[in-house]
C-alpha cells in the first residue's frame, strides 16, 4: 500500500472514530463533555493534516505541507488539553506556546529560509514534547485512577513520542533535502509514519472512550455508596462496612464499638433559618466528625441529622473518651451560613459489641438507646450504653 492511500484510509478511520465522539458527546456527563469536545477537535485536527498530506499535489506548491505541520502540532496540543481537562486540571494559555512557536518556525524555514532539516527538527521537537506531557498527564494525574485503559493510553502517547523522535534523527541522518515528501514512495519511514501516527487518533480515542466509561462507572459507584449532601458513606455502605467489621471482630477476638450522634435542636434551626442553612449545618457536622476521625473511623450518614462512626479502639482506646473528642470538634467550631451564625451541638450515644452480637443492627439499638438518654439528660453530651 502506497503512503498516500495509507494517508487516506487513515484519515476515513480518524474521521469515524471522531463522529462517534461527537454522537456520544452529548450522552457523556456534563462534567467528561468539554474533554471529550477537545478530543474530537483535536482529532478532526489530526484527520485535516492527513488529508493535507494526501492531496498536497493539487495546492499551491510550500502549502499542504506546512499547514499539515501546524494542525499536527495544534492537535496533539489538544490531546494534551483534553487529557488536563479530564483529570480537572485548569487550562493554561503556555500550553499552546509550543505548537504556536513551533507553526511560526514552520514558515519560516518553509516560506522565507526554506531549510528542510530544520522544518523536520522543530516539527518534531514540538510534537514529542507535547506527547511526552500528556504521557506524564496520564501517569502522575487521575487522583489515584489506574484504569488499563489509562495506562494504555500513556503508553500509546510515549511510542508515537519515541517514534517521532526516532523519525526525527532517521531523516537528519539521511540529510534529506528540500525535495523531501512524506508521500513518496521508495523508503520505509514513509510508509511507517502514517500508520504509527494514527494510532493516537484510531487507537487512542477508542481508549480515551474507555476511560470515559470507566470514570462514569466509578462515578455510578460513588453515588450508590455516598450520601449525596455530606460526601459521607450512606446507610448502605455503613451497614456493609459494619458487618464486616463485626465478622472481623469476632474471628480475631476484638470488639467493635460504634457512637450514633445526633444533632441537637435540628428541628430548630430547618424552622428558624430555612432548609438550606440546615443543609449546611448537616455538612459543617459531617466536616467535623470526618476530620476528628481516627485510624480506620468510619464515618457515615445513618439518615436525617444522625450520623454513625464506627470507632477503631486500636487508636482511640476508650470509645467514652472518643466520642467526647467528636463532641468537642463539633461544639468547638464556629457555624455560619447566609448570615447566621450559630452554635451546633450533638449528642452522641455509644455501644461496644458484646458477645451474642451477630448483627450491626443490635449494636445500633443499645446505641441509639444511649442517644435518647443523652438527649434527656440536656443534650450536647455523650452516654456510653
Amino acid at each position: 500500500m502506497d503512503p498516500i492511500t495509507i494517508f487516506i484510509v487513515a484519515t476515513l478511520m480518524m474521521l469515524a472514530n471522531g463522529g462517534v465522539l461527537g454522537l456520544m458527546h452529548k450522552d457523556l456527563p456534563v462534567s467528561l463533555q468539554p474533554c471529550a469536545e477537545t478530543w474530537r477537535i483535536a482529532t478532526l485536527l489530526l484527520a485535516g493534516r492527513a488529508v493535507l498530506y494526501a492531496v498536497q499535489y493539487e495546492l499551491p506548491l510550500g502549502l499542504g505541507s506546512p499547514m499539515a505541520n501546524g494542525m499536527v502540532m495544534l492537535g496533539c496540543t489538544g490531546y494534551w488539553r483534553a487529557l488536563r481537562q479530564f483529570d480537572g486540571a485548569p487550562d493554561r494559555w503556555w500550553m499552546w506556546l509550543p505548537a504556536l512557536a513551533g507553526i511560526g518556525g514552520v514558515l519560516w524555514f518553509a516560506g522565507v529560509q526554506p531549510d528542510t532539516p530544520s522544518r523536520i527538527l522543530l516539527l518534531s521537537g514540538v510534537v514529542a514534547f507535547v506527547l511526552m506531557a500528556g504521557t506524564l498527564q496520564l501517569v502522575r494525574g487521575g487522583t489515584g485512577e489506574r484504569a488499563r485503559s489509562r495506562k494504555a493510553l500513556a503508553g500509546l502517547f510515549f511510542l508515537v513520542g519515541l517514534f517521532v523522535l526516532f523519525r526525527a534523527g532517521y531523516f537528519l541522518v539521511r540529510k534529506v533535502g528540500p525535495s523531501f515528501d512524506i508521500t513518496g514512495e521508495g523508503a520505509w519511514i514513509n510508509t511507517a509514519s502514517p500508520l504509527v501516527t494514527a494510532l493516537l487518533p484510531v487507537v487512542g480515542t477508542t481508549a480515551f472512550l474507555f476511560m470515559c466509561s470507566q470514570r462514569i462507572g466509578h462515578q455510578w459507584e460513588l453515588a450508590a455508596a455516598t450520601d449525596y449532601l455530606t460526601g459521607l458513606a450512606n446507610r448502605r455502605t455503613l451497614l456493609a462496612e459494619g458487618e464486616n467489621r463485626l465478622a472481623t471482630a469476632r474471628q480475631r477476638g476484638t470488639h467493635l464499638a460504634l457512637a450514633l450522634v445526633d444533632v441537637d435542636h435540628f428541628k430548630a434551626i430547618n424552622d428558624g433559618h430555612g432548609h438550606e442553612v440546615g443543609d449546611k449545618a448537616l455538612q459543617h457536622v459531617a466536616r467535623q466528625l470526618q476530620a476528628t476521625a481516627r485510624g480506620l473511623d468510619f464515618v457515615a450518614r445513618h439518615g436525617g441529622e444522625e450520623f454513625v462512626v464506627l470507632l477503631d479502639l486500636g487508636q482511640h482506646g476508650d470509645a467514652q473518651a472518643a466520642g467526647e473528642r467528636l463532641r468537642l470538634a463539633v461544639a468547638g467550631t464556629p457555624f455560619t451560613a447566609d448570615g447566621a451564625s450559630l452554635t451546633i451541638t450533638i449528642s452522641a450515644g455509644i455501644a461496644l459489641q458484646v458477645d451474642g452480637d451477630t448483627t450491626l443492627d443490635q449494636i445500633l439499638r443499645r446505641a441509639d438507646d444511649a442517644l435518647y438518654a443523652a438527649k434527656r439528660s440536656g443534650r450536647n453530651r455523650v452516654e456510653l450504653a
